[in-house]
């Protein structure tokens, strides 16, 4: 018998996953300044879950495929949730998965490329609350679009419906010349955003989920200023189009797995 070492195991990983869960609840995941969607009007929308408490978001891209941030990989295997609005309630549109394995970009270096995919372990039930989302292919430049999470509203209280918020784009050379002051390099793999007033917008805790242009998955949300919303140092998204053949490459290579 291995009683001992087993209970040990399972110590550990208790306290991985309090660790892993006090670290994200330390970034303050909201939208800020948001509404609540209507119901099933992001079917595209993932929550990446660790023992039934939200930590990123995601959309479906493929029945079998997320894609989310890679700063929000971690040592465990995610539950991904999708076909709710509520995540507090028991839906008859949701959908489980385990994510068998995620796929980081090799060149993340935690502000470029922060970009990963999931590989469900099945391939999810298309319908009304589950849908899949197109990849953009064009660069954006200004735009009207949409970001949407899960999370805290205020710090405080927790909404009981997904979140989304408009946004508008930014050119390069204007969201270049605010973040200077934050000595954070803007590239061209990036693409920036601001709400249509001060205090809007994403903040950590809703990374990896979608900025979506015209009916498309635009960015990934990736990261924003000390202040969420804050215009003077505006939201920062992956640009999916500067992935799109890694994206199809990386689909490709592990479907064959």
């Amino acid at each position: 018998m291995r009683t001992f070492p087993l209970v040990l195991e399972i110590m550990a990983l208790s306290f991985l996953l309090l660790l892993l869960l006090s670290t994200y609840e330390g970034e303050g995941s909201l939208i800020v300044g948001g509404r609540d969607a209507a119901p099933h009007s992001r079917p595209y929308m993932a929550s990446l879950q660790i023992v039934g408490r939200h930590i990123c978001g995601g959309a479906l891209i493929r029945e079998d495929f997320v894609v989310t941030a890679a700063h929000c990989r971690i040592p465990v295997p995610y539950t991904v949730v999708l076909g709710v609005d509520s995540l507090t309630s028991n839906e008859s549109t949701k959908q489980e998965f385990r994510a068998m394995m995620s796929i980081p970009h090799p060149d993340f270096d935690g502000h470029r490329n922060d970009i990963m995919l999931l590989k469900l372990d099945r391939r999810a039930q298309l319908g009304e609350a589950v849908q899949l989302i197109p990849l953009k292919t064009t660069r954006l430049r200004v735009s009207q679009c949409i970001t949407a999470g899960w999370g805290e509203a205020d710090n405080k209280t927790q909404p009981n419906t997904l979140q989304e918020v408009n946004v508008t784009t930014l050119l390069q050379r204007t969201c270049r010349r605010r973040w200077r002051q934050g000595r954070v390099p803007i590239s061209r793999s990036m693409v920036c955003g601001v709400g249509g007033r001060a205090l809007q917008g994403f903040c950590s805790g809703d990374s990896g989920g979608p900025l979506v242009c015209d009916g498309g998955v635009a960015g990934v949300v990736s990261f924003s200023g000390r202040q969420c919303g804050d215009p003077s140092t505006p939201d920062v998204y992956t640009r999916i189009s500067s992935f799109r053949r890694w994206i199809t490459r990386e689909i490709n290579n592990t479907s064959t797995i």
